[in-house]
């Protein structure tokens, strides 16, 4: 992940540019400029380029790239200035390094289009939406299971969960909807409510990358959010779990039904006799794989056919680009809030030359007012297409030291 560089070493950066003259790059409409610093940074950042750049006025904002040591940087200059062979420009708040992407990122050329399609199937439902979306993995149980025949997967699913739990109960948000604090939670985060002890607290940490755990901070983050004094959260956090042990609760696991970005249930299991080990990660990962396989069982006996979505192709505006990936918009609405993170897409990349076609992958969006953000990697590119895209993105053969100089610290 691209990591902010902290104040003390970003000065000293700023410092090194001017004292050792440290060539930065600037890519615009497929020609590298090389700037160098002119004076030392204070107010102001005053770069001098090597040859004129059009188009630059005050108030734009440039991406540059340097290197240092070894370290890829990159940092975003205001323009505030244009003037003879000097541009003067507000100095960056942050620098950042170890960059989460193979590629320098550069304006979009103005001869690109992005066409995009879901990879897959997708389905418009009334299900409560996740804030994140993960592909559900069967794992190993999906060669013992026939998912087409759902009740003896509901079968099989009770016969595993009586070896390791009292009771369990499976709801599916059909004709009820989320009522109870668990429910809630595992409705709007898409994660599991995971208390090993009732007699400790809640998971301080997720141990798995994507985040599956309501972990004891978002838990009290969702007591604040329905009103909760801030001065009181750890007493009703307390409160929370002192009411489960004094229902004979020992240990407490709520896992999510996951089918795409939505929430269709969850599976809910306990402990509340003497005899059987607390829940631990190898329960919630057998778990997860049930609700899986039950998802994409539901699907094949025609459970969301009523929902699903003609599969059209898109457009979206492309803010910039590398090599290995692009960030794009699309106006607010529906389509916009179901492209979520992790989720994949097939992309038409088209230049008055080529069309390049490859599959993609969101890692990040945000949104503003008026758009949605998608910062999204490519997956799988063919090598002779990659090769046509370094050359119509970066206006140069794609080479050796070019890698070295625009790859990323991933």
């Amino acid at each position: 992940m691209a990591t902010p560089i902290k104040r003390i070493e970003k000065d000293f950066l700023l410092k090194v540019l001017y004292d050792e003259q440290i060539p930065i790059m600037y890519l615009k409409n497929r020609t590298e400029h090389i700037f160098k610093v002119v004076k030392p940074v204070k107010t102001e950042i005053i770069f001098k380029p090597d040859r004129p750049v059009s188009g630059l006025k005050a108030r734009k904002k440039i991406d540059l790239i340097f290197d240092y040591r070894g370290q890829v940087i990159t940092f975003n200059a205001e323009v505030s200035n244009v003037r003879d062979d000097q541009i003067t420009a507000v100095p960056p708040e942050f620098l950042y390094k170890n960059l989460d992407r193979s590629f320098s990122r550069v304006q979009t050329p103005a001869d690109l289009q992005l066409q995009f399609t879901y990879s897959g199937d997708r389905y418009s439902l009334t299900y409560p939406k996740a804030a994140a979306y993960e592909t559900g993995e069967t794992g190993n149980l999906v060669q013992s299971i026939n998912p087409q025949n759902l009740t003896g997967l509901v079968d099989q699913m009770a016969a595993w969960i009586k070896g390791y739990a009292n009771g369990y109960k499976l709801v599916i948000f059909k004709d009820v909807k989320p009522s109870s604090t668990e429910e809630h939670l595992v409705a709007e985060t898409g994660k599991s409510l995971f208390l090993p002890s009732s007699m400790n607290t809640f998971p301080l940490t997720d141990p798995y990358p994507k985040g599956r755990l309501v972990t004891e901070d978002i838990f009290k983050r969702y007591l604040e959010s329905t009103g909760v004094d801030p001065s009181y959260i750890d007493e009703a956090c307390a409160r929370f779990i002192k009411a489960k042990l004094d229902s004979g609760i020992f240990s407490d696991l709520w896992v999510p039904v996951l089918f795409q970005e939505y929430v269709i249930g969850y599976i809910h299991v306990w402990i509340n006799k003497e005899g059987k080990l607390p829940f631990d990660f190898a329960v919630i990962d057998t778990l997860y794989q049930f609700a899986a396989i039950l998802a994409n069982s539901l699907k094949l006996n025609g459970y969301f056919e009523s929902g699903k979505l003609r599969n059209e192709s898109y457009e979206g505006k492309v803010a910039d680009i590398s090599a290995s990936g692009l960030l794009f918009t699309y106006p607010n609405s529906a389509l916009a809030a179901s492209l979520l993170p992790n989720l994949e897409l097939k992309m038409k990349l088209i230049t008055p030359r080529r069309t390049v076609t490859a599959n993609a992958q969101i890692v990040r969006r945000y949104k503003d007012n008026t758009s949605g953000y998608f910062g999204v990697r490519f997956l799988d590119m063919s090598p002779e297409d990659m090769r046509f895209m370094f050359e119509f993105i970066y206006g140069k053969p794609f080479t050796e030291t070019d890698i070295a100089f625009l790859a990323g610290q991933v």
